[in-house]
């Protein structure tokens, strides 16, 4: 079983990500993770914090001359902005934070729950997935995130391969599909922040080269659309989950709804075992396992809860009505959430793997794999 947990305060020392049962033998590269760091950090409409920090990932445990031992590992990013043992309680809780729901909860402080809550825990499941992303890779498995709208404005993608497309997504300032749609979004998040309001917006996840039998329809919790259900929904402010259709399923009448299936012999020692479906509206997924297609997910992220204009609150000592408290923060972050969705979605998807071909070595799961192709193109 391929598991992880997270530790760590936004203002604290450090972030730390422990992976329990990530197979011996793959070959780890930091610069990949760094750059999803780096991703993260970016696009258009972020604050302060991204201009003090520069995220970078030390892999403290469970490598050996670069490639993995079997053992956990420990996953650390260290706080540039460390100072959370001089930082003051938050006196008026702020509207869609964790504010005043902890403080009740814990029967303590804005500040004890707010340095938990905060997105910037997120830097390090960045990181676990960067991570599974490289166990992945030997099975062809990709993970592609980018951003589909940002406020009520849609991103239209244009059409191109995978690899024209992440090219665009890595151009765009909003890690969308589309480029002509960037000025007039930038516009839109320009003036949003000059009102002291924020954004927040859409992003879709695809993970193209799945086989078959990811996931088991058997219990209900090891359904891989209700792991990958809540992994997304765990990423903080994300308020919705939807996969291939998705709420549209519900508008639509069954036979415009279900995938025909078809069979091509040729391809029958391939991934998609020869099953060929001219749509893909389960997004991948049926009865919770891979079906072969494109695993499609989508997330609405709710905009930032800290507002420059702040709403109304009131002061926890005096039980006054007062402006809820502000602490720096961004207009936008969508960008940043489609890089956070992207990775979490990895992890599951490795974990997953994992459960399907066994989890001691590479090589042994290779090998598993291929039987498994082999055997399944035979029945």
């Amino acid at each position: 079983m391929l598991r992880y947990w997270t530790a760590g305060e936004s203002h604290g020392k450090a972030l730390i990500a422990l992976l329990d049962g990530f197979p011996a033998g793959v070959t780890i590269d930091e610069e990949p993770i760094n750059v999803e760091l780096r991703r993260r950090q970016g696009g258009y409409g972020r604050g302060g914090r991204q201009r003090i920090e520069t995220d970078t990932v030390d892999v403290r445990t469970g490598v050996w001359h670069g490639v993995t031992l079997g053992s956990p590992i420990a996953l650390e990013v260290v706080n540039r902005d460390y100072k959370l043992e001089r930082l003051e309680d938050l006196p008026r809780p702020r509207p869609g934070h964790g504010d005043l729901t902890g403080a009740v909860k814990y029967l303590g402080s804005i500040r004890g729950v707010l340095e938990r809550a905060s997105a910037r825990e997120t830097a390090v499941r960045v990181a676990a997935g960067a991570l599974c992303k490289q166990l992945l890779a030997p099975f062809g498995i990709t993970v592609f995130g980018f951003v589909a709208e940002v406020g009520d404005e849609k991103i239209d993608p244009v059409a191109g391969t995978l690899v024209e497309l992440k090219a665009i997504r890595d151009q765009s300032e909003l890690y969308g599909l589309n480029l002509q749609r960037d000025d007039a979004i930038k516009e839109l998040i320009d003036r949003v922040g000059k009102e002291g309001d924020t954004l927040g917006g859409v992003v879709e996840v695809q993970v193209h080269g799945l086989p078959f039998g990811l996931g088991t329809h058997a219990q209900w919790d090891r359904k891989l659309d209700g792991r990958l259900a809540q992994a997304v929904m765990a990423v903080q402010a994300i308020k919705g989950v939807e996969i291939g259709l998705g709420f549209e399923a519900a508008r639509r009448r069954g036979s415009q709804v279900h995938d025909p299936i078809h069979y091509d012999e040729s391809k029958k020692r391939t991934q998609t075992l020869g099953y060929e479906r001219p749509t893909n509206n389960a997004g991948g997924l049926e009865a919770g396992m891979t079906n072969g297609q494109t695993l499609v997910i989508r997330a609405a992220k709710k905009p930032i809860s800290t507002l420059r204009k702040p709403l109304a609150s009131i002061n926890l000592d005096t039980k006054e009505a007062e402006g809820a408290s502000y602490e720096r923060s961004d207009v936008c972050a969508i960008s940043a959430a489609s890089v956070i969705v992207e990775n979490v979605v990895a992890i599951e998807i490795a974990a997953a793997l994992v459960d399907k071909f066994g989890g001691d070595s590479l090589q042994e799961m290779q090998a598993r794999y291929k039987l498994f192709l082999e055997m399944a193109a035979e029945r």
